[in-house]
Protein backbone atom coordinates (compact mmCIF):
# COMPACT_ATOMS: atom_id res chain seq x y z
CA UNK A 1 0.00 0.00 0.00
CA UNK A 2 1.36 3.39 -1.05
CA UNK A 3 0.92 6.19 1.92
CA UNK A 4 2.20 9.65 1.60
CA UNK A 5 3.47 12.55 4.04
CA UNK A 6 2.79 15.95 3.68
CA UNK A 7 6.23 16.27 2.10
CA UNK A 8 5.23 14.16 -0.62
CA UNK A 9 2.09 15.56 -1.32
CA UNK A 10 2.59 17.73 -4.63
CA UNK A 11 4.36 14.51 -6.28
CA UNK A 12 1.27 12.22 -6.62
CA UNK A 13 -1.26 15.02 -7.89
CA UNK A 14 -2.41 13.77 -11.19
CA UNK A 15 0.02 11.38 -12.88
CA UNK A 16 -1.34 12.55 -15.89
CA UNK A 17 0.02 16.08 -15.94
CA UNK A 18 3.68 15.73 -14.40
CA UNK A 19 6.06 13.48 -14.99
CA UNK A 20 9.08 11.91 -17.32
CA UNK A 21 6.48 10.25 -19.50
CA UNK A 22 4.18 13.31 -20.19
CA UNK A 23 7.86 15.88 -19.96
CA UNK A 24 9.11 13.34 -22.67
CA UNK A 25 6.40 13.43 -24.67
CA UNK A 26 5.70 17.09 -23.93
CA UNK A 27 9.55 17.65 -25.49
CA UNK A 28 8.63 15.24 -28.35
CA UNK A 29 5.38 17.39 -29.53
CA UNK A 30 7.95 20.90 -29.08
CA UNK A 31 9.96 18.56 -31.44
CA UNK A 32 7.60 18.55 -34.29
CA UNK A 33 6.84 14.61 -33.65
CA UNK A 34 3.43 13.16 -33.96
CA UNK A 35 2.18 11.40 -30.75
CA UNK A 36 -1.02 9.57 -30.44
CA UNK A 37 -2.76 10.55 -26.95
CA UNK A 38 -4.23 7.60 -25.86
CA UNK A 39 -3.73 8.64 -21.66
CA UNK A 40 -6.62 10.84 -21.32
CA UNK A 41 -10.56 10.89 -21.68
CA UNK A 42 -10.72 13.53 -23.68
CA UNK A 43 -13.53 13.09 -26.48
CA UNK A 44 -13.75 16.36 -28.67
CA UNK A 45 -9.24 15.18 -29.90
CA UNK A 46 -11.13 12.39 -31.71
CA UNK A 47 -14.23 13.86 -33.66
CA UNK A 48 -16.77 13.59 -30.74
CA UNK A 49 -19.04 16.74 -30.74
CA UNK A 50 -21.21 17.34 -27.98
CA UNK A 51 -24.76 17.49 -28.94
CA UNK A 52 -26.18 20.84 -31.18
CA UNK A 53 -29.14 21.32 -28.75
CA UNK A 54 -26.87 21.61 -25.24
CA UNK A 55 -24.37 24.08 -27.35
CA UNK A 56 -27.54 25.99 -28.61
CA UNK A 57 -28.61 26.35 -24.80
CA UNK A 58 -25.09 27.89 -23.83
CA UNK A 59 -25.03 30.45 -26.76
CA UNK A 60 -28.76 31.65 -26.25
CA UNK A 61 -27.77 32.42 -22.81
CA UNK A 62 -24.44 33.71 -22.12
CA UNK A 63 -25.80 37.34 -21.78
CA UNK A 64 -28.16 36.01 -19.64
CA UNK A 65 -25.31 34.42 -17.37
CA UNK A 66 -23.04 37.39 -16.88
CA UNK A 67 -22.16 37.65 -12.97
CA UNK A 68 -22.03 35.02 -9.83
CA UNK A 69 -24.64 32.58 -9.46
CA UNK A 70 -25.51 31.43 -5.94
CA UNK A 71 -22.58 29.85 -4.47
CA UNK A 72 -24.16 26.24 -4.69
CA UNK A 73 -25.48 27.33 -8.19
CA UNK A 74 -28.21 28.73 -10.34
CA UNK A 75 -31.59 27.80 -9.17
CA UNK A 76 -32.38 26.13 -12.78
CA UNK A 77 -29.66 24.01 -12.82
CA UNK A 78 -29.79 22.80 -9.70
CA UNK A 79 -33.46 21.86 -10.25
CA UNK A 80 -32.80 19.88 -13.32
CA UNK A 81 -29.92 18.12 -10.82
CA UNK A 82 -32.77 17.45 -8.14
CA UNK A 83 -35.03 15.89 -10.83
CA UNK A 84 -32.43 13.46 -12.39
CA UNK A 85 -31.35 12.67 -8.40
CA UNK A 86 -34.78 11.78 -8.84
CA UNK A 87 -34.66 9.66 -11.04
CA UNK A 88 -31.68 7.27 -9.92
CA UNK A 89 -33.25 7.24 -6.71
CA UNK A 90 -31.40 9.10 -4.46
CA UNK A 91 -32.77 9.83 -1.18
CA UNK A 92 -33.47 13.24 0.88
CA UNK A 93 -32.15 15.51 -1.72
CA UNK A 94 -33.40 18.85 -1.75
CA UNK A 95 -32.16 21.90 -3.74
CA UNK A 96 -29.82 23.04 -0.78
CA UNK A 97 -28.10 19.62 -0.94
CA UNK A 98 -26.53 20.26 -4.64
CA UNK A 99 -23.62 21.91 -5.38
CA UNK A 100 -22.46 23.06 -8.92
CA UNK A 101 -19.03 22.97 -9.72
CA UNK A 102 -16.05 23.65 -12.30
CA UNK A 103 -15.60 19.84 -13.08
CA UNK A 104 -16.49 16.68 -10.70
CA UNK A 105 -12.44 17.21 -9.80
CA UNK A 106 -13.05 20.63 -8.02
CA UNK A 107 -15.96 19.03 -5.79
CA UNK A 108 -13.89 15.98 -4.96
CA UNK A 109 -11.13 18.02 -3.89
CA UNK A 110 -13.76 20.35 -1.83
CA UNK A 111 -15.62 17.32 -0.01
CA UNK A 112 -12.11 15.67 1.52
CA UNK A 113 -11.06 19.58 2.61
CA UNK A 114 -14.10 19.79 4.50
CA UNK A 115 -13.87 16.38 6.10
CA UNK A 116 -10.44 15.35 7.27
CA UNK A 117 -7.88 16.23 9.95
CA UNK A 118 -4.39 14.67 10.11
CA UNK A 119 -4.15 11.03 10.46
CA UNK A 120 -8.07 10.49 9.21
CA UNK A 121 -8.13 7.63 6.42
CA UNK A 122 -10.54 7.10 3.15
CA UNK A 123 -10.86 4.01 1.80
CA UNK A 124 -10.19 4.51 -2.00
CA UNK A 125 -10.08 1.72 -4.34
CA UNK A 126 -6.95 0.38 -5.84
CA UNK A 127 -6.89 0.89 -9.03
CA UNK A 128 -8.46 4.68 -8.52
CA UNK A 129 -9.12 7.30 -10.16
CA UNK A 130 -5.64 9.24 -8.87
CA UNK A 131 -7.46 12.56 -7.84
CA UNK A 132 -9.50 10.90 -5.03
CA UNK A 133 -5.88 9.68 -3.27
CA UNK A 134 -4.29 13.21 -4.06
CA UNK A 135 -7.54 15.07 -2.91
CA UNK A 136 -7.73 12.99 0.51
CA UNK A 137 -3.83 13.62 0.77
CA UNK A 138 -3.81 17.17 0.30
CA UNK A 139 -6.26 17.49 2.95
CA UNK A 140 -4.32 16.06 5.20
CA UNK A 141 -6.06 12.76 5.39
CA UNK A 142 -4.87 8.87 4.51
CA UNK A 143 -5.72 7.22 1.36
CA UNK A 144 -5.79 3.42 2.31
CA UNK A 145 -6.01 1.56 -0.82
CA UNK A 146 -9.15 -1.53 -0.84
CA UNK A 147 -7.87 -4.08 -3.70
CA UNK A 148 -10.34 -4.30 -7.15
CA UNK A 149 -10.36 -8.00 -8.37
CA UNK A 150 -9.17 -8.10 -12.06
CA UNK A 151 -10.22 -12.19 -11.87
CA UNK A 152 -14.02 -11.09 -11.01
CA UNK A 153 -14.33 -8.39 -13.52
CA UNK A 154 -12.50 -5.79 -11.36
CA UNK A 155 -15.13 -5.91 -8.95
CA UNK A 156 -13.84 -4.60 -5.26
CA UNK A 157 -12.81 -7.32 -2.77
CA UNK A 158 -15.20 -6.85 -0.14
CA UNK A 159 -12.96 -8.76 2.72
CA UNK A 160 -10.07 -6.94 1.58
CA UNK A 161 -12.22 -3.41 2.09
CA UNK A 162 -13.78 -4.71 5.52
CA UNK A 163 -10.23 -5.22 6.85
CA UNK A 164 -8.98 -2.06 6.06
CA UNK A 165 -11.47 -0.50 7.80
CA UNK A 166 -10.34 1.32 11.16
CA UNK A 167 -11.52 3.52 14.08
CA UNK A 168 -9.67 6.47 12.05
CA UNK A 169 -11.56 5.37 8.86
CA UNK A 170 -13.92 8.05 7.49
CA UNK A 171 -15.36 7.25 4.39
CA UNK A 172 -15.42 4.90 1.50
CA UNK A 173 -14.95 6.12 -1.63
CA UNK A 174 -16.58 3.91 -4.74
CA UNK A 175 -16.25 4.95 -8.75
CA UNK A 176 -18.84 3.26 -10.11
CA UNK A 177 -18.59 2.86 -13.44
CA UNK A 178 -15.08 2.81 -12.85
CA UNK A 179 -11.87 4.34 -14.46
CA UNK A 180 -9.78 2.98 -14.87
CA UNK A 181 -11.10 -0.70 -15.54
CA UNK A 182 -14.69 0.20 -17.04
CA UNK A 183 -16.24 -1.95 -14.71
CA UNK A 184 -19.86 -1.67 -13.40
CA UNK A 185 -20.76 -2.94 -10.20
CA UNK A 186 -24.00 -5.02 -9.63
CA UNK A 187 -26.41 -4.26 -6.92
CA UNK A 188 -25.37 -6.94 -4.72
CA UNK A 189 -22.13 -5.97 -4.49
CA UNK A 190 -22.94 -2.34 -3.29
CA UNK A 191 -25.00 -3.31 -1.41
CA UNK A 192 -22.22 -5.12 0.30
CA UNK A 193 -20.33 -1.78 0.38
CA UNK A 194 -23.17 0.07 1.98
CA UNK A 195 -23.43 -2.64 4.64
CA UNK A 196 -19.72 -1.77 5.93
CA UNK A 197 -20.47 1.47 5.99
CA UNK A 198 -23.13 1.22 8.10
CA UNK A 199 -21.62 -0.95 10.37
CA UNK A 200 -18.67 1.61 10.99
CA UNK A 201 -21.10 4.43 10.33
CA UNK A 202 -18.91 5.54 7.66
CA UNK A 203 -19.68 8.61 4.98
CA UNK A 204 -19.84 7.16 1.11
CA UNK A 205 -18.67 8.95 -1.85
CA UNK A 206 -20.40 7.98 -4.63
CA UNK A 207 -17.98 8.76 -8.02
CA UNK A 208 -20.79 8.06 -10.83
CA UNK A 209 -19.92 10.58 -13.63
CA UNK A 210 -19.46 7.65 -16.44
CA UNK A 211 -23.62 6.44 -14.89
CA UNK A 212 -24.59 6.99 -18.65
CA UNK A 213 -22.32 5.40 -20.51
CA UNK A 214 -22.84 1.87 -19.87
CA UNK A 215 -23.17 -0.82 -22.70
CA UNK A 216 -24.66 -4.66 -22.96
CA UNK A 217 -27.98 -3.50 -21.39
CA UNK A 218 -26.62 -3.13 -18.16
CA UNK A 219 -28.29 -0.57 -15.70
CA UNK A 220 -26.39 1.31 -13.38
CA UNK A 221 -27.49 1.36 -9.57
CA UNK A 222 -26.88 4.95 -8.01
CA UNK A 223 -25.02 3.82 -4.36
CA UNK A 224 -27.47 6.18 -2.45
CA UNK A 225 -30.46 4.71 -3.33
CA UNK A 226 -29.28 1.68 -1.70
CA UNK A 227 -28.06 3.83 1.64
CA UNK A 228 -30.86 5.96 2.77
CA UNK A 229 -29.90 5.72 6.44
CA UNK A 230 -26.30 6.98 5.45
CA UNK A 231 -25.11 9.90 3.97
CA UNK A 232 -23.65 9.47 0.56
CA UNK A 233 -21.94 11.97 -1.62
CA UNK A 234 -22.65 11.56 -5.02
CA UNK A 235 -20.49 13.14 -7.88
CA UNK A 236 -21.55 13.29 -11.37
CA UNK A 237 -21.28 15.94 -14.33
CA UNK A 238 -21.59 16.35 -18.27
CA UNK A 239 -17.88 16.24 -19.63
CA UNK A 240 -18.27 12.32 -20.44
CA UNK A 241 -21.88 11.50 -21.37
CA UNK A 242 -22.43 14.57 -22.99
CA UNK A 243 -19.14 15.12 -24.63
CA UNK A 244 -18.02 17.88 -22.47
CA UNK A 245 -15.01 17.95 -21.51
CA UNK A 246 -13.51 21.57 -21.29
CA UNK A 247 -16.55 23.34 -20.26
CA UNK A 248 -16.18 21.98 -16.44
CA UNK A 249 -19.74 21.45 -15.51
CA UNK A 250 -19.98 18.77 -12.84
CA UNK A 251 -22.18 18.11 -9.51
CA UNK A 252 -22.30 17.06 -6.24
CA UNK A 253 -25.48 15.83 -4.12
CA UNK A 254 -26.05 15.06 -0.51
CA UNK A 255 -27.97 12.19 -0.56
CA UNK A 256 -29.43 10.12 2.73
CA UNK A 257 -29.59 10.69 6.53
CA UNK A 258 -27.69 14.26 7.43
CA UNK A 259 -28.38 15.21 10.96
CA UNK A 260 -25.13 13.76 12.27
CA UNK A 261 -23.13 15.22 9.75
CA UNK A 262 -24.17 19.48 9.98
CA UNK A 263 -20.70 20.40 11.11
CA UNK A 264 -19.08 18.88 7.72
CA UNK A 265 -22.01 20.43 5.83
CA UNK A 266 -21.56 23.64 7.58
CA UNK A 267 -17.56 23.29 6.06
CA UNK A 268 -18.92 22.55 2.55
CA UNK A 269 -21.09 25.23 2.69
CA UNK A 270 -18.13 27.77 3.65
CA UNK A 271 -15.63 25.87 1.10
CA UNK A 272 -18.01 26.54 -2.14
CA UNK A 273 -19.03 30.25 -0.74
CA UNK A 274 -15.04 30.94 -0.65
CA UNK A 275 -14.56 30.02 -4.27
CA UNK A 276 -17.57 32.61 -5.30
CA UNK A 277 -19.21 29.77 -7.83
CA UNK A 278 -18.56 27.79 -10.59
CA UNK A 279 -18.45 28.75 -14.23
CA UNK A 280 -22.52 30.49 -14.64
CA UNK A 281 -22.81 29.86 -18.44
CA UNK A 282 -21.65 26.09 -18.25
CA UNK A 283 -24.05 25.95 -15.34
CA UNK A 284 -26.91 27.06 -17.61
CA UNK A 285 -26.42 24.46 -20.05
CA UNK A 286 -27.36 21.74 -17.60
CA UNK A 287 -31.05 21.99 -18.13
CA UNK A 288 -30.94 21.61 -22.13
CA UNK A 289 -27.79 18.52 -21.11
CA UNK A 290 -30.20 16.59 -18.84
CA UNK A 291 -33.22 16.82 -20.59
CA UNK A 292 -31.17 15.06 -23.81
CA UNK A 293 -30.28 11.78 -22.29
CA UNK A 294 -30.53 9.64 -25.41
CA UNK A 295 -28.48 11.43 -27.96
CA UNK A 296 -25.15 9.72 -26.81
CA UNK A 297 -26.90 6.77 -25.94
CA UNK A 298 -26.25 5.27 -30.01
CA UNK A 299 -22.67 5.11 -29.13
CA UNK A 300 -23.54 2.60 -26.98
CA UNK A 301 -25.07 -0.18 -28.41
CA UNK A 302 -24.05 -2.56 -30.94
CA UNK A 303 -23.15 -0.30 -34.31
CA UNK A 304 -22.30 2.59 -31.86
CA UNK A 305 -19.26 3.76 -32.09
CA UNK A 306 -17.75 3.72 -28.89
CA UNK A 307 -19.46 0.03 -28.27
CA UNK A 308 -17.58 -1.27 -31.75
CA UNK A 309 -14.03 0.20 -30.44
CA UNK A 310 -14.45 -1.29 -27.05
CA UNK A 311 -15.23 -4.80 -29.37
CA UNK A 312 -12.37 -4.00 -31.22
CA UNK A 313 -9.45 -2.90 -28.22
CA UNK A 314 -10.64 -6.31 -26.34
CA UNK A 315 -10.39 -8.46 -28.45
CA UNK A 316 -6.95 -6.93 -30.16
CA UNK A 317 -5.34 -6.52 -27.16
CA UNK A 318 -6.12 -10.39 -26.17
CA UNK A 319 -4.47 -11.15 -29.65
CA UNK A 320 -1.09 -9.88 -28.52
CA UNK A 321 0.88 -12.35 -26.74
CA UNK A 322 1.95 -11.03 -23.14
CA UNK A 323 -1.45 -9.01 -23.09
CA UNK A 324 -4.71 -9.65 -21.44
CA UNK A 325 -7.71 -7.70 -20.71
CA UNK A 326 -11.14 -7.90 -18.92
CA UNK A 327 -13.65 -6.34 -21.37
CA UNK A 328 -15.44 -3.15 -19.83
CA UNK A 329 -18.78 -2.49 -19.14
CA UNK A 330 -19.27 1.38 -19.54
CA UNK A 331 -17.22 4.12 -20.17
CA UNK A 332 -14.46 4.16 -22.41
CA UNK A 333 -11.38 2.71 -20.76
CA UNK A 334 -9.41 -0.32 -20.75
CA UNK A 335 -7.10 -1.59 -18.20
CA UNK A 336 -4.53 -4.49 -19.67
CA UNK A 337 -2.29 -6.41 -18.03
CA UNK A 338 0.84 -6.96 -19.36
CA UNK A 339 3.02 -10.25 -18.36
CA UNK A 340 5.83 -8.42 -16.28
CA UNK A 341 7.97 -11.77 -16.25
CA UNK A 342 7.90 -12.57 -19.80
CA UNK A 343 9.14 -8.56 -20.65
CA UNK A 344 11.05 -8.11 -17.33
CA UNK A 345 9.14 -5.16 -16.58
CA UNK A 346 9.86 -4.28 -13.27
CA UNK A 347 8.91 -0.28 -13.61
CA UNK A 348 5.98 0.14 -15.33
CA UNK A 349 6.22 4.19 -16.23
CA UNK A 350 9.67 2.88 -17.70
CA UNK A 351 7.74 0.47 -20.22
CA UNK A 352 5.03 3.09 -21.17
CA UNK A 353 7.71 5.45 -21.65
CA UNK A 354 10.26 3.03 -24.00
CA UNK A 355 6.68 2.23 -25.59
CA UNK A 356 6.37 6.05 -26.19
CA UNK A 357 9.86 6.93 -27.50
CA UNK A 358 10.15 3.76 -29.62
CA UNK A 359 6.29 4.11 -31.56
CA UNK A 360 4.70 7.71 -30.53
CA UNK A 361 1.81 6.02 -28.78
CA UNK A 362 1.62 7.66 -25.15
CA UNK A 363 -0.13 5.55 -22.77
CA UNK A 364 -0.54 5.75 -18.81
CA UNK A 365 0.50 3.47 -16.19
CA UNK A 366 -1.21 1.37 -14.08
CA UNK A 367 0.86 3.06 -10.79
CA UNK A 368 -0.38 6.29 -12.15
CA UNK A 369 -4.23 5.19 -10.44
CA UNK A 370 -2.19 3.35 -7.79
CA UNK A 371 -1.74 -0.06 -8.80
CA UNK A 372 1.26 -1.73 -7.21
CA UNK A 373 2.46 -3.93 -9.50
CA UNK A 374 4.02 -2.72 -12.59
CA UNK A 375 1.74 -4.74 -14.86
CA UNK A 376 -0.74 -2.63 -16.17
CA UNK A 377 -1.61 0.14 -18.45
CA UNK A 378 -4.64 2.33 -19.41
CA UNK A 379 -6.25 2.98 -22.98
CA UNK A 380 -8.36 5.39 -23.57
CA UNK A 381 -10.20 3.44 -26.58
CA UNK A 382 -11.89 6.90 -28.24
CA UNK A 383 -9.94 6.90 -31.14
CA UNK A 384 -11.58 5.23 -34.22
CA UNK A 385 -10.74 1.35 -34.89
CA UNK A 386 -8.78 2.71 -37.88
CA UNK A 387 -6.29 4.10 -35.11
CA UNK A 388 -7.11 1.17 -32.40
CA UNK A 389 -5.83 -0.96 -35.02
CA UNK A 390 -2.36 0.96 -36.16
CA UNK A 391 -1.91 1.55 -32.57
CA UNK A 392 -2.18 -2.40 -31.16
CA UNK A 393 0.13 -3.33 -34.85
CA UNK A 394 2.62 -1.08 -33.31
CA UNK A 395 1.82 -2.23 -29.44
CA UNK A 396 2.67 -5.73 -31.00
CA UNK A 397 5.43 -5.23 -32.70
CA UNK A 398 7.10 -3.39 -29.92
CA UNK A 399 6.18 -6.12 -27.85
CA UNK A 400 8.04 -8.96 -29.99
CA UNK A 401 11.69 -7.63 -29.01
CA UNK A 402 11.36 -5.62 -25.83
CA UNK A 403 13.05 -6.62 -22.75
CA UNK A 404 13.18 -4.01 -19.86
CA UNK A 405 16.72 -2.93 -19.06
Amino acid sequence: MKTYNKSHKLDHVCYDIRGPVMDEANRMIAAGEEILKLNIGNPAPFGFRAPQAVIDAIASQLQDTEGYSDSRGLTSARKAILEYAKQKNLPNVTLDDIYTGNGVSELITLSMQGLLDEGDEVLVPSPDYPLWTASVTLAGGTAVHYMCDEQAGWFPDIQDMRSKVTDRTKGIVVINPNNPTGALYPKELLEEIVQIAREHDLILFADEIYDRLVMDGEEHIALASLAPDLLTVSFNGLSKSHLLAGYRCGWMCLAGRKDHVQGYIEGINLLSSMRLCSNVPAQSLIPAALADQESTKEMLVPGGRIYEQREFITNALNEIPGISAVKPKAAFYIFPKVDSKRFNITDDETFVLDFLKEKRILLTAGSGFHWEQPDHFRIVYLPEISVLKESCERMADFLATYQQA
